[in-house]
């Protein structure tokens, strides 16, 4: 079929070809990226408080280090998943796949890392009580918090739902 064109018509695709390209757009003005990071730093910021609750006693390290509650990684991919559906709606593919990602990234957390730090917490058991003259009693322990609780990885999952959707609807 044989499309009928207007004057309007082709001065409007004129125009655009004339337009100058847009500028690149930068990190901070992705929604999506900017709420995964958000609910990173608040989910390792409130470590911090965790940590004095539980163990009464201030730990900075805890800003940098894994584990613990409430989950950041967890935290980073909801927050992630959640902004992809409500920016680009969840019948995308993006969406799936970053529901997919997230969880992937949740299981690995409160199955084969928890697991890994529990075995380390026994070995560093096994190790302290070895006989000074043995090899490996001198050597330096193994990183015990590596893992997630399931409470831990649901906490940082609703953090990060709650960051998403408060980044997309206040203000």
């Amino acid at each position: 079929m044989n499309e009928i064109l207007t004057a309007a018509d082709v001065a409007s695709s004129s125009m655009k070809s004339m337009a100058p390209p847009s500028p690149p757009s930068s990190p901070a003005a992705n929604p999506s990226l900017v709420s995964a990071l958000l609910a990173f730093s608040l989910a390792q910021f409130l470590k911090l408080f965790t940590t004095w609750f539980k163990e009464k006693r201030w730990d900075s390290k805890r800003l940098l280090e894994s584990g613990g509650m409430p989950s950041s990684h967890s935290a980073t991919v909801a927050a992630l998943a959640v902004a992809i559906g409500l920016e680009e709606g969840t019948g995308t593919s993006s969406f799936a796949l970053a529901v997919i990602f997230a969880s992937i990234v949740m299981y690995d957390a409160s199955g084969i890392r928890l697991h890994a730090g529990q075995q380390a917490e026994l070995l560093n058991q096994i190790v302290c009580e070895l006989p000074l003259e043995h090899p490996l009693s001198s050597v330096r322990p193994l990183r015990e918090l590596l893992g997630h609780t399931p409470l831990q990885v649901c906490a940082g999952a609703v953090l990060g739902c709650i960051v998403s959707y408060l980044m997309r609807y206040s203000g």
